[in-house]
This record gives structure tokens, sequence and C-alpha cells, in this order.
């Protein structure tokens, strides 16, 4: 339990003394809402939304299962 204690007060000690850190963190946690809030509404549109879901599960099985060919 010491250990953990100890590891704790490491990092919160760290991250309070932190100068160019800080920036560093806030422009990575910007840059992740950007991937994934921003992006993911204009790029990633639900495709699935709306449908009953036998309609669900054909559209997966036909993307995830390339159509057989008949020879």
């Amino acid at each position: 339990m010491e250990t953990l204690r100890k590891v704790s007060r490491f990092y919160v000690e760290g991250f309070r003394e932190m100068t160019v850190g800080r920036t560093l963190w806030a422009i990575i946690l910007i840059k992740l809402f950007i991937m994934f809030a921003v992006l993911k509404v204009f790029f990633f549109p639900d495709l699935l939304a709306g449908k009953s879901p036998s309609e669900k599960a054909d559209c997966v099985l036909e993307n995830l299962a390339p159509a057989i060919q008949q020879r």
C-alpha cells in the first residue's frame, strides 16, 4: 500500500511541477477531441441508423461477407 502511495505522489507532484508539459498535454487533448468528435461526425456517418434489426443484420452480412460468385 505504501508503494502505491509513493507512485501516486510521484505522478501528482510531477504534473504539478510541469510548465511546458501542461501546454503539450492541452494540445494533445485538443487534437484527440478533434480526431474523435469532429472527424467522426463528418467522415464516419452512422449507416445503420433508422434500420430495423433484420435490415441491420443484412447490411452487416453484405459488407462483411462478400458475395460468392456462381460458376
